[in-house]
């Protein structure tokens, strides 16, 4: 990898996994790259098959505990899907938003509207450090193709 250009969004990842303390591999430049370069959300299948074309010897479990570990970190958002199971993509770092997620083509639009900035009325004095607001349902391309069948 090396001489490879890093783009904006695969730069705050390495740096964000720098700053956790984790050793910039060629790999792990790789998995920021294969992000920033995916708009929509990638399964750890994916990723995987992503890495091992450049990797061959790259094991599944290594793959799946740097997702994880990314995802912990916040430079990957991940969603649970019920049919295809645990996703990720790379996390906005430009603006505070929340996602509408289409459960059919899982395309992912974003809104700015954040329902914490509402008066709540938590018990027990909770102190909210972060939060993830997702809301499932169907896009409007969707409804226009389920409707034409």
């Amino acid at each position: 990898m090396a001489g490879t250009k890093t783009n904006g969004t695969a730069k705050v990842m390495l740096d964000a996994m720098s700053r956790s303390g984790w050793r910039i591999t060629d790999q792990r430049r790789k998995l920021a790259d294969i992000f920033s370069a995916t708009e929509g959300y990638l399964s750890p299948k994916d990723v995987y098959e992503a890495m091992a074309v450049s990797y061959p010897g790259v094991s599944f479990d290594t793959v799946y505990r740097n997702l994880r570990l990314m995802s912990e970190m916040g430079v990957l958002e991940q969603f649970y899907s019920m049919d295809a199971g645990l996703k990720f993509k790379a996390a906005c770092f430009h603006h505070h938003h929340h996602h509408l997620i289409c459960t059919n083509c899982e395309k992912t639009l974003t809104f700015d509207y954040c329902p914490m900035e509402q008066e709540m009325r938590l018990p027990g004095n909770f102190k909210i450090m972060n939060h993830r607001f997702e809301v499932y349902g169907i896009c409007e391309q969707c409804q226009k193709e389920q409707a034409g069948s």
